[in-house]
């Protein structure tokens, strides 16, 4: 699909015919046929909304999407490969840029609970992905769970961020990259990128040389996941290397005296730089869009995802702690902050060693970022909320060749022209929404099974869960509008509890998990929410306003496009499978009867 067409021969043979795309690659459905359908689907848009916005997928259903692909990926993966790909994933850009960046303007030495605040906040998040990945082992990662749980509608928006979230992520270290690059070199951090003068302030400084890290990390991943997983290894064991040589040597030159004043910007500044470092937890979700190639996914998903985020953090904490040991705070460089931070205690020769690990690392980061977000286009590619010719995968390599290609495209763009500080901040507020819609989708699953939970129970619930959300952005936002002020969480703390409270004491689970579970449910999810929704609250004003045009030209694209293609290809699904639709008993919703033969079910469950 996409990247071939078939040709008769005269022999009454077929023959391949390479690089050849067409409409019916991107828009094959029946809204896109002529322009009197496309009209007329136009109109029909509220109706499809409606039931778009109201259909539940399946477990079964996403696992029998793969067939959308032509070929399936191959299974080679195991926990090994996994811990290695996490902390691949995640030890990067984040640690060693963000670090002295939120160090020096935000949380000075108190930046190691920041880097525990957002370890806890990102730990919860995985046990959430981990019982999803565990139960429905696809490519599509989070955009596949909140299929199943929230609904298409809550999906598309989440995947739009999802997709943001890797192509800005990847950018961020892209860009890092370069810094690190020029220090190795002994040169200053910015003496590779050039200024446009004719652009706009933090959009002005162009550097081409992530361009070309981008292109090769893009080429590598095409090419082979297990062949990824290899160099992966290779990165990482060099990584761990450089970093147990900073903390050795760099608390070798520690100075106590640099942790006074441990919090000279107190709670509000530690916060802050929690929301803005959760950049730096950023790629483990990666890890959960690689089931689909995991060997067994009930024992090595729950081993490679949350043993993969313990040592991550144990890292980061020990690191952050090195580092403002090293220097004041107010010394530390905020673009190398490791190499510069040597080359002040006079072991200039060590900044080499550091760079040349920080490079081995960030590469590590883009690799498997590349894998993760290629898994996560094709799989929405599968529904056909995005065009299918991204859904393709490649029979030889066994990878997505269009989805890997054209995301590090946009990775390269993006990383060419934008400024670190906007990266990372956008970065986190796509990443915190997506965590916490998770953790929501989660509860929804243990609490809520179409004709197994009652009207009231589900009321219930409802009304819980709308509690726990209304309190944790109350929370939030008065954290954030409000400088001294403690009255309002006297209302919103208890208001959490309560409502958590109620949905353990009041509604029975109506799912228990097959195969692996998230201990401590509701009271772990909940926290999970409400801890996320806390770290978008300490986020500025303007990278809301970005992440508001962003999800409204999502919002264009489904309306224009994603909701007719989406709704078309359940239609005839439906058609074609005889599917059916019953009136569910007392609720008065459809539900869709799914035959196991069907390559990909697009409705599963009106409710």
């Amino acid at each position: 699909m996409g990247i071939e067409s078939e040709v008769p021969e005269s022999g009454g043979g077929i023959r391949r015919r390479n690089c050849v795309c067409t409409k019916d690659d991107f828009l094959p459905e029946e809204s896109f046929k002529s322009w009197g359908n496309y009209v007329n689907a136009l109109r029909q848009t509220p109706t499809r909304l409606i039931e778009r916005a109201l259909t539940r997928s399946n477990d079964e259903a996403e696992l029998e999407a793969k067939s959308q692909s032509h070929h399936e990926m191959k299974k080679t993966l195991t926990w090994w490969d996994l811990i290695w790909f996490g902390m691949g994933a995640v030890i990067g850009a984040g640690i060693f840029v963000l670090t002295g960046l939120e160090a020096s303007q935000d949380a000075g030495p108190a930046v190691v609970l920041s880097y525990a605040v957002s370890g806890v906040s990102a730990l919860l998040s995985v046990f959430c992905y981990t019982e999803f990945a565990v139960e429905i082992p696809v490519a599509g990662g989070s955009f596949a769970y909140l299929r199943v749980e929230l609904g298409d509608f809550v999906a598309f928006i989440a995947a739009g961020n999802i997709l943001l979230e890797y192509v800005i992520g990847g950018a961020a270290v892209a860009r890092s990259w370069t810094s690190y690059f020029a220090t190795l070199l002994n040169f200053e951090s910015d003496k590779f990128l050039i200024t446009a003068h004719g652009l706009a302030k933090d959009y002005n400084q162009l550097d081409p040389i992530a361009v070309a890290v981008c292109f090769i990390i893009c080429i590598i991943a095409i090419r082979s996941t297990k062949g990824s997983s290899r160099l992966n290894y290779v990165a990482s064991i060099i990584h761990i290397v450089v970093i147990v040589f900073i903390i050795i040597c760099g608390l070798i030159k520690a100075d106590t005296k640099n942790y006074t004043p441990f919090t000279p910007f107190g709670a509000r500044g530690i916060f802050k730089a929690s929301a803005v470092l959760f950049f730096a937890y950023v790629g483990f979700d990666a890890v959960s869009t690689m089931a689909e190639e995991t060997k067994d996914p009930a024992r090595d998903i729950p081993i490679g995802l949350v043993g993969s985020m313990v040592i991550t953090t144990t890292v980061y904490c020990l690191l952050a702690i090195t580092l403002c040991l090293m220097q004041p705070y107010q010394s530390i460089d905020p673009k190398a902050p490791f190499s510069v931070a040597f080359k002040a205690v006079g072991w200039s020769w060590a900044q080499y060693i550091v760079a040349a690990g920080a490079l081995k690392g960030m590469t590590s980061v883009l690799l498997v970022g590349a894998v993760g977000q290629a898994r996560y286009l094709t799989h929405i590619a599968r529904t056909h909320m995005m065009p299918p010719w991204f859904s393709y995968v490649d029979e030889k390599t066994g990878t997505p060749v269009n989805a890997t290609a054209v995301m590090m495209s946009a990775t390269a763009i993006i990383a060419f022209f934008t400024k670190l500080e906007i990266l990372s901040n956008l970065l986190s507020i796509s990443t915190l929404f997506i965590f916490m819609l998770v953790a929501l989708a989660l509860l929804v699953r243990r609490y809520y099974v179409s004709g197994v939970t009652t009207n009231a129970n589900r009321n219930k619930l409802i009304i819980c869960l709308l509690l726990i959300l209304g309190s944790s952005i109350a929370t939030a936002a008065y954290w954030g509008l409000s400088e001294k002020g403690w009255i309002v969480y006297c209302f919103t703390l208890p208001i959490w509890s309560a409502a958590t409270a109620g949905i353990c004491i009041f509604i029975p689970q109506a799912r228990n998990p097959k195969l692996w579970g998230v201990p401590l449910v509701p009271w772990l999810p909940s926290l999970s929410i409400a801890i996320n929704i806390f770290l978008l609250g300490s986020i500025d004003k303007d990278s809301f306003i970005r992440f508001a045009g962003w999800t409204g030209f999502l919002l264009a694209y489904y309306f224009f496009f994603g909701l007719h293609a989406s709704y078309d290809t359940a239609k005839e699904f439906e058609k074609s499978k005889g599917w059916k639709n019953n009136i569910e008993e007392g609720n008065g919703t459809s539900n869709v009867v799914v035959s196991k033969d069907v390559p990909i079910a697009p409705v599963a469950s009106g409710n």
